[in-house]
């Protein structure tokens, strides 16, 4: 796996553009990757729904949930599927709108010095071992392209957004990610 220093995204991973992105603040350095879940509707899998939501392009009539996200407006710069399979939405070198209100290591504004990653999941159903093995490889990737990417600096989205956000949850299993 490598990121391609052109486009900042990485070369086999499917790519959807997100209009839901800005330029990071100057001279920012990356250093930290958060680990979130998300399945639509919630704790169901397959289908383009959340490819579509983080396109604005989700019908909202399509299920009742939809109609409470409609005028939402997130990304991250990955997605991993049950199955592994990787999708980038928005390119490294810009700030995905993945952690909103957030604070790591007293810095606020976690998406502007942060990579965002979204397994296909939910709280309390186990990953699949694909997306365990898919997530680890990135995490490698991401690292040899972003120096201050230590392992230390991955965390959940509910630690730099407690109270606020529960994922990746209980079931995520933080063993066997750090397990290489």
């Amino acid at each position: 796996m490598r990121i391609d220093t052109n486009t900042h995204c990485i070369i086999g991973a499917e790519y959807i553009e997100s209009p839901n992105f800005d330029e990071r603040p100057t001279d920012t350095v990356v250093d930290l990757i958060v680990i979130h879940n998300i399945s639509l509707p919630p704790n169901e899998f397959g289908g383009a729904y959340v490819k579509e939501f983080f396109q604005n392009r989700l019908d909202s009539s399509a299920h009742p949930y939809f109609e409470e996200i409609k005028d939402l407006q997130v990304s991250s710069h990955l997605f991993i599927d049950r199955t592994g399979k990787l999708t980038q939405f928005v390119p490294f070198d810009k700030r995905a709108w993945h952690a909103g209100q957030s604070c790591f290591q007293d810095r606020e504004r976690c998406n502007d010095f942060s990579i965002g990653i979204e397994l296909e999941g939910a709280d309390d159903i186990e990953y699949t071992d694909a997306q365990y093995r898919v997530l680890r490889a990135v995490i490698v990737c991401l690292q040899m392209t972003y120096p201050g990417l230590s392992s230390n600096h991955i965390v959940g989205h509910c630690d730099i957004a407690p109270g606020r956000k529960t994922d990746p949850g209980p079931s995520f299993d933080w063993g066997k990610l750090r397990k290489r």
